[in-house]
């Protein structure tokens, strides 16, 4: 294909993570540094801030300011959750694209984001081709639910995987305190796929984790769970119980209390509360002393604990997209795939279409659910244990991270 020379965007898309930043960054220094990008801009809250022509000059940043991406955590660019119509339902956010593409001569677009974001990604590059505009868009991945199709793992899976195991573990510990026992319920991330729940089972891996651990990929029974939590309670005195927000009946709705409150902008509900909720179900049922917690955002955005692993290959993803949409590929996301060399975990990356990923995703396997369906088994300690290593070099001022500041100066 032939050489392009042109500015490229980058943009952020969806929930955030503690190291999306590093893939930005691996981005935003690749194309700085390519000779056929002549302009590097970042887009304000995503696929929204290129609507809204609302691009920030990257080249106008600190280069030192820049590398604190990698250890930043959230979306330093702003992120959004807008969904693009069809189009040829309504082209007319297309034809702003487009618009606001050729005013800045963008040759190039990275949007850095889930299942969702890569759905926008997809669609805009086949309307760029569908018009006949010469422009290489490449999704580059992140989201901590792990669950975009076709690759080993997705970049922040591992860092908020590694938070919610030390986390666990913690907790573990403070809850055996006191001469009286107490029933724990923790409520992590994980809407239809249960990868961050099932990563608690790397602290039982060290004889400080749930008892019971419970994911939405098989239906959860109310009466099965109050036996299994009485039944740990009357041999231990205490109970750690892991659990994702997206839990589910038989018939497909939410355990949670919250299922109805509100929905984002692609019609997902919005769960939160299951702790809570569970935790009165049991009081009541047992009497015992009961204690919910929500570990919510911080899940997400724990970037103290990120997993060094985890940095390098978000940083790698932002770097592969570059360099391959240089090469002249386009229409693809970047992904990873696992290998073993010397008897050591690597990773490596490759290319999956657009269309494919776009709005598929990936459920932990039934194979590593145990059969009472309250556990996890050890494959998912293997397949996870490799991607939480390494201690994050993040920089310190006075004992405290120092995240990056941006000047964020708007393109012209």
């Amino acid at each position: 294909m032939a050489e392009l020379k042109g500015a490229c965007i980058i943009g952020q898309s969806g929930g955030p993570t503690s190291v999306i930043n590093a893939s930005a960054y691996g981005v935003i220094r690749t194309a700085l540094d390519n000779p056929n990008i002549t302009g590097v801009y970042g887009a304000e809250h995503g696929i929204v801030g290129v609507l809204n022509d609302r691009l920030f000059d990257m080249s106008k940043e600190d280069p030192k300011e820049l590398e604190l991406l990698k250890y930043t955590p959230s979306s330093a660019l702003g992120s959004c959750r807008y969904k693009m119509k069809d189009p040829d339902v309504d082209d007319t956010d297309y034809k702003r694209i487009l618009e606001v593409f050729k005013k800045h001569d963008v040759r190039y677009f990275f949007y850095n984001g889930g299942n969702d974001s890569m759905d926008t990604c997809n669609k805009i590059s086949k309307y760029m081709q569908k018009v006949g505009y010469d422009c290489r868009v490449m999704g580059v991945p992140k989201t901590i639910d792990n669950d975009l199709f076709g690759t080993d793992h997705c970049p922040g899976f591992a860092s908020a995987a590694k938070y919610i195991a030390t986390s666990c573990m913690e907790v573990w510990h403070d809850a055996r305190v006191y001469d009286k026992g107490m029933v724990c319920i923790i409520e992590i991330m994980g809407r239809h796929a249960g990868w961050l729940t099932a990563a608690s089972v790397l602290a039982c891996e060290y004889g400080a984790g749930p008892d019971l651990i419970y994911v939405p990929e098989v239906d959860f029974d109310m009466d099965k769970f109050l036996a299994d939590v009485e039944r740990i309670y009357k041999e231990k005195g205490n109970v750690m119980v892991a659990v994702s927000e997206g839990i589910h009946y038989a018939d497909g709705s939410f355990v949670s209390e919250a299922k109805t409150s509100a929905t984002d902008g692609f019609g997902h509900a919005q769960l939160g509360g299951l702790a809570a909720l569970l935790a009165n179900v049991v009081k009541e049922r047992t009497g015992a002393k009961v204690r919910g917690i929500e570990l919510s955002l911080l899940q997400r955005c724990g970037a103290h604990l990120a997993s060094q692993t985890d940095i390098e290959e978000s940083f790698m993803a932002g770097k592969a997209a570059v360099e391959n949409a240089v090469a002249g590929i386009t229409d693809k996301m970047v992904a990873f795939e696992r290998a073993t060399e010397n008897g050591h975990y690597v990773c490596k990356t490759k290319l999956l279409n657009l269309t494919d990923v776009a709005n598929f995703e990936k459920k932990v396997p039934l194979e590593w659910i145990n059969d009472e369906h309250n556990g996890i088994k050890h494959e998912f300690v293997d397949y996870a244990l490799p991607l939480i290593q390494g201690e994050t070099k993040m920089v310190k001022e006075d004992s405290l991270p120092r995240f990056a500041k941006l000047k964020k100066v708007i393109a012209e």
